[in-house]
Formats: structure tokens, sequence, C-alpha cells
């Protein structure tokens, strides 16, 4: 069986929610470190031109997007769930919520001018200049809100305070038991908690504060170091899985082998061109092929991306 890849750096929290995936499953994994920034030749190489964090290699297979990753490692190993039995709906919508709403005020906050001065205090100025400059463009052209520091610290109470009242309610996790809801909620907090200027924003409520820390305790997982092209060579000797056994679904009229463009319609909206293999309720899967990294299959979740002909 092809060992699971993920593709990612430490400070990333989409890259933090995965690892925590991980780490609930329970899985081994081995780790390539990307730059924070483009360029990333080596990870491109893999996606055709998709550049968010993290991306979930399994040999020749891509996973792009923590929302589909989620569901492949699911298949990995079905417990404990990410989508618990009858809590399938309310889990996977309040996640799509953390991983959006929830996480872009976290970011407005982190990146207000305070915070930033301590997050990158180390860092010479024309490295700090360059991120910024990196993730004004992977949020240049897409649908993601952006909203201004002083309007996610007036909303930020209220999404607290809803959340400490639920969090009450259900005890030691989101709903009951623990679910790819705790974990989309945790990366956005444990973001804020880098920093003494945007912790106090979690700090100010036990019950999550609480919360938060069992979710973190799942941890990562087991992990070993695998360089970048260590994983291209295993995507270029890899034959890509067999496609999933459901039927192709496309209301508007797109079929298998159709030369398409898939692209995100949030941030990082870079497109992905390829062949168009399959379409299903949750999955779209491109096959490209790169002199780098041989031929493979790039999936990408239905619900926040589009496909268009080339």
């Amino acid at each position: 069986m092809s060992e699971l890849i993920l593709h990612h750096y430490p400070a990333s929290p989409f890259a933090e929610k995965t690892r925590l995936m991980l780490g609930f499953k329970g899985l081994s994994w081995r780790s390539v470190h990307i730059s924070p920034v483009m360029p990333k030749p080596d990870l491109t190489a893999l996606t055709g031109g998709y550049r968010k964090t993290p991306v979930l290699q399994i040999g020749a297979d891509i996973y792009c997007d923590t929302a589909l990753i989620a569901r492949r490692l699911d298949q990995e190993k079905a417990l404990p769930a990410f989508f618990p039995e009858g809590q399938e709906l309310v889990s996977a919508t309040f996640a799509a919520w953390a991983d959006s709403v929830l996480f872009q005020h976290a970011v407005s906050l982190v990146f207000q001018p305070e915070s930033i001065a301590v997050r990158f205090a180390k860092l010479p100025p024309e490295a700090v200049k360059a991120f910024v400059a990196d993730r004004a463009g992977l949020f240049s052209g897409g649908s993601a809100t952006r909203f201004s520091a002083e309007q996610a610290r007036h909303q930020w109470p209220t999404f607290m305070a809803r959340l400490e009242q639920q969090l009450q309610r259900d005890g030691d996790y989101l709903f009951g038991e623990p679910s790819i809801a705790d974990l989309a909620l945790a990366h956005p907090l444990w973001f804020l908690k880098a920093t003494p200027v945007t912790a106090p924003l979690v700090d100010a409520y036990p019950t999550v504060s609480a919360w938060l820390t069992r979710a973190l305790g799942f941890g990562h997982g087991a992990f070993s170091a695998m360089s970048a092209e260590e994983a291209l060579q295993v995507a270029r000797e890899a034959t890509p899985a067999a496609l999933p056994d459901e039927a192709f679904i496309d209301p508007n009229g797109f079929v298998a082998g159709q030369p398409v463009v898939i692209a995100a319609t949030d941030y990082g909206v870079d497109p992905v061109e390829g062949e168009l293999l399959f379409a299903g309720s949750e999955e779209l899967i491109l096959r490209r092929e790169d002199e780098r990294g041989g031929v493979v299959h790039v999936h990408f979740p239905r619900l926040g991306f589009r496909i268009e002909a080339r």
C-alpha cells in the first residue's frame, strides 16, 4: 500500500488541521516541507498549478483541499470517523463554516499590524514584505471575503460566545463526539494562539480553551521526513488508483475524457488543466502528465471548485 505523503509547512493553519486529522486517525505518514510562498515548483509538478497548503499524495494520486483529504482519510481508516453516522450533514456543514467564515476572521486578526510585528519579528523586512505580497496574490481574483481587522474584532465576540455556549451543552466535543467539525474549528484558534497579541481572543473563553486543548491533544500521528524529489519519484513510479465505483455526475454537460480547467473559487484560484476522468457527488478527478511527476490523478472536492472547458 502506498504511503501517505503530506506536502505542508509547519505554520500553515490548514496543514495543522490535516496533521490533527492524521493524529485523530492514528495514521503514519511522510512529511514533505514546502515553501510558504510561491514559487513551489516541486508541488506544482504534482498538482499542475494548485498552490494551496496542504496537499496529500498517495502514490500517483494527488488530493487537494482538506475537505476532500478528510474523505480520503476516512477511506484509509474508517474509525474513528470524521463524519459520524447520523451527523454527516451537520459535521460537514459546520466544518465548511469554520474553514471559511471563522478562518477568514482569524486571518484578519492574525495579520493586523500589531500581530504581524510579533509573528515575524525574527524575519528580515524583505522576507516579511515577500510573504505579505504573496498572500495578497493568493487572495486575488476569488470570492473570499477580506474583513478589516476592525470588523473582525467587532464580530469575534459573537462567534466565541456561541461556541462557548455550544460546548457547555455538548460536553467534551462539538455535537457530543469528536468529528471533522472539531478539527476544522481547531486550526483557526491554533493560528490565533501563536502570538500573545491574538491569544487572548481564545483564552478569554474558558470552555473553548479547554476544548482546544483536547482537540490539539489528538496530536499528529507518526511521521518521518521525505524530500520533495523522493515524493516526485514515488509519483513517477506509481500507477494512479482505480476510479471510484460511482456514477459520473455533471449537470452542466461535461463528459469523461474532456479537456477541462479546474480551479478553486474562493482564493488560490490558480487553474489546473487536464483530462476530466470523474465527477462524483463529492469529488472531481483530473488526469495530467508532467515530466517530473509522471502521470497523476489530481483530486478536487466539488464544493468550492469550478470546471471550465479548455
